[in-house]
């Protein structure tokens, strides 16, 4: 009988006496050479013989991958040196803020007698932004170079006295980032720097309460109040805007004829629908704000618009003092964040329940005033 063909080995080739041979008889002892990349691995003989039972013995590994060094530490990024044996590669990324100049990847290959790898460690360069755009009637403080996550800060240059000022108009601060591609980009585009200034705001059949100041200026504000018997359509506070142009516009005032009546004005509700006039026959329903109530202890009312633009006797929103809730009770449970001796409007708790309980409801829950959490208080239940 004779052992079967030796198998191929991706590790090392049989030498060349045993290549051509087809017998291998019980007692033939066959020789092989580690390929390139690999080497001898030490205190194992690189023969194999055939034995008794027809099989090649011993079938230990005889020649091991090469390694190749390590390459070193590649500053302001990093790569995974698990594995720096033959055929291995290498893959370098930069930290954030960095970009890579010089090989993205190199692999362990042979070389010479040896193996050694395929280019050199790459490096890590800070990313750079071109100078930020220069602006008219503006400037911002030069530097010799602008990197990633620098500023600048723009301001409109000064004007002699008299003469009208530059506001400016945009982002004042930019910082150097980067696109897709690692490439230095400012944050936003520059700011302007214009003269803004805005019309004198009248309002026929109504006054400025506040904002009396002419010339008006970018954001300079004005606020308005219609006359008696008239009622506004628009927006009572309005700002000098970008444009030259007042933002919201410029409101008006609307006589109020006997069949509409003006809106309610109820502190500490709101109204639905919200409208500045309702027609004579229409309903409105008042709601008070969280935490307040009408005198009977209900929290919503409905009005109607009634003859002479009257809406009958209206009553108010009462709105109980602040601190008046009270830590709820919760059996099997506690609180375990927000607790204290009494509550406002907006406070927030979070609840949890003792070993074996499990939670049914949310575990944060806000005070909403009269005693009442929503979502409301939660409870605990044998798991």
């Amino acid at each position: 009988g004779t052992c079967p063909v030796p198998e191929r080995l991706q590790y090392a080739e049989l030498d060349q006496p045993f290549r051509e041979m087809k017998d291998f008889p019980v007692g033939t002892e066959i020789s092989f050479t580690c390929r390139p990349g690999y080497v001898r691995a030490p205190g194992v003989a690189l023969t194999r013989t055939c034995g008794a039972d027809l099989q090649w013995s011993p079938t230990d590994v005889f020649c091991k991958e090469r390694r190749c060094e390590y390459p070193g530490d590649l500053e302001n990024g990093y790569f995974n040196p698990g594995d720096l044996t033959f055929g291995s590669k290498l893959t370098f990324a930069c930290n954030e803020g960095y970009r890579l100049r010089g090989n993205e990847e190199i692999s362990c290959n042979i070389k010479g007698g040896g193996v050694g790898w395929s280019g050199t460690l790459p490096y890590c360069e800070k990313i750079p932004c071109e100078p930020p755009p220069k602006i008219a009637n503006g400037e911002y403080e030069e530097r010799a170079s602008y990197e990633y996550q620098s500023s600048v800060t723009y301001r409109c240059r000064d004007v002699p006295r008299g003469s009208d000022p530059f506001f400016l108009i945009g982002t004042s601060t930019i910082y150097c980032t980067s696109d897709a591609h690692s490439n230095g980009v400012w944050s936003a585009p520059p700011p302007e720097c214009r003269v803004v200034k805005c019309e004198d705001p009248k309002v026929e059949n109504g006054r400025k309460t506040s904002g009396f100041g002419f010339p008006y200026r970018y954001k300079d504000s004005v606020v308005f109040q219609c006359d008696p018997g008239y009622v506004m359509i628009g927006a009572d506070v309005i700002s000098c805007g970008e444009n030259n142009a007042w933002v919201p516009p410029i409101p008006t005032c609307k006589k109020i004829s006997a069949a509409e009546c003006p809106a309610p004005k109820i502190p500490n509700g709101v109204l639905v629908p919200d409208r500045r006039v309702y027609g004579r026959g229409e309903s409105v329903q008042i709601r008070c704000n969280p935490g307040c109530s009408f005198p009977d202890g209900s929290a919503e009312v409905t009005v109607t618009c009634q003859e002479q633009s009257s809406w009958g006797a209206l009553q108010h929103c009462a709105c109980e003092p602040e601190g008046s809730g009270s830590t709820p009770v919760i059996s099997y449970g506690r609180v375990t964040a927000g607790q204290k001796p009494s509550y406002s409007v907006g406070d927030l708790i979070t609840i949890e329940c003792y070993p074996g309980y499990t939670l049914h409801g949310e575990a944060q829950i806000r005070y909403i005033g009269n005693n009442q959490w929503a979502p409301a208080v939660p409870t605990c239940q044998l798991s």
